[in-house]
């Protein structure tokens, strides 16, 4: 069985719109608190990782 790495990177990339639209919501007065940050966070990790199987190189 091949792996898809493109495929693999669609939830990725769902998620990382999920979190982005969820720290924005929860920054109500500011942006420095630790549940704006910590979705912000996770929201990163899961564009880079989304970016970095997109890109991933063909076997």
């Amino acid at each position: 069985m091949t792996s898809r790495p493109r495929l693999f990177s669609l939830p990725y990339f769902i998620l990382g719109v999920l979190f982005t639209y969820l720290a924005i919501k929860s920054a109500h007065e500011t942006v420095w608190n630790v549940s704006t940050i910590a979705l912000a966070a996770f929201a990163a990790f899961d564009f880079g990782t989304a970016f970095r199987l997109f890109f991933a190189p063909k076997r």
